[in-house]
């Protein structure tokens, strides 16, 4: 292919629920999409009912970039496995050598596992970090060169309050060190003088409907009561690559706050999964401020960097 005249969206983590959300809603606004997660299906075997239930595991990245591409729009699908570099390195080799470009990166992939510490194998704590934080520090270290000069990054990962780590603690681990990979990249773009780089954390303040979400309310239907339609995380997203770097950079967003606050949204009734119903709000409405009065005191920097010969 030649490379993309359309910017460029990298969705890693899109083979259902919300990364496929977003991928579709993406190429609905503009974008060339690289439909990217391990799960894969056979193209010689069309998937039949066409497209398949979003949250079952009949939709892979094959299914995803198919629906993009029988719609009008463009999209590939690469498998990765975020826990390899080489799988990684390949991913993004795959889509400069097809596009040309990455203007967004998206990072969906996650493994989750909610138990107590005491019930939580050392296993399972070592899959969630290798899948949510080291995977997303692997893509971001590849795709970087590329995104720059005015690239944006965002993160499926929360904001940073006690309450998140409850009954969950491994998984918490893991996630909010994506956010504060977030935070700390974000100093470092804006450090960088003419720089119009941008990574945002975002994070669903009701819970959205999704292959887990389905464990339980196939058990307790009343739950869909409780669940907003993945569109909401999508709109937020497609918001916050309209939004302004300086606006954006850094922050761990909500995806309901953010649309109230930056784009306007008053009623959020048409993303309910059950019409008429008002899903509970998992997230508190105030969140701490983790900033300090000496925030911009640096101290004495060191860059470990600039001495290899001690590495």
């Amino acid at each position: 292919m030649s490379p993309s005249t359309k910017p460029v969206a990298l969705v890693v983590g899109a083979s259902r629920g919300i990364g496929r959300q977003v991928a579709i809603d993406l190429a609905n606004n503009g974008y060339t999409v690289v439909v990217a997660a391990k799960s894969v299906s056979d193209p010689s075997k069309p998937v039949d009912p066409f497209p398949p239930n979003p949250n079952s595991s009949a939709s892979t990245i094959t299914t995803v970039s198919r629906e993009i591409v029988s719609a009008g729009g463009d999209a590939i699908a690469v498998q990765v496995d975020v826990r390899s570099p080489g799988s990684v390195q390949a991913l993004i080799a795959k889509t400069i050598s097809t596009y040309g470009r990455i203007d967004v990166l998206v990072y969906n992939s996650g493994a989750i596992y909610w138990a107590p510490v005491a019930s939580t194998p050392l296993k399972r704590f070592q899959l969630m970090q290798r899948v949510n934080p080291e995977g997303l520090y692997a893509t971001i270290e590849v795709a970087l060169p590329h995104l720059r000069p005015r690239g944006r990054i965002i993160v499926v990962s929360p904001p940073i309050y006690s309450r998140f780590f409850r009954g969950k603690t491994a998984y918490a681990m893991g996630k909010i060190g994506m956010s504060v990979l977030t935070k700390g990249l974000a100093m470092d773009f804006e450090r960088e003088e003419g720089n119009g780089m941008a990574i945002t954390s975002i994070w669903p303040a009701v819970a959205i409907e999704s292959a887990a979400t389905e464990k339980f309310t196939a058990a307790n239907p009343d739950e869909l009561n409780d669940l907003r339609k993945g569109t909401i995380f999508s709109d937020a997203i497609l918001a916050i690559l309209k939004a302004p770097p300086s606006v954006v950079n850094g922050e761990l967003l909500l995806d309901e706050d953010f649309l109230r606050d930056h784009a306007g949204v008053t009623d959020f009734s048409k993303y309910s999964v059950v019409p008429g119903t008002s899903p509970r709000r998992m997230l508190p409405l105030k969140l701490p401020d983790l900033t300090v009065a000496e925030q911009d005191d640096q101290g004495k920097r060191y860059d470990s960097s600039k001495d290899k010969a001690n590495l």
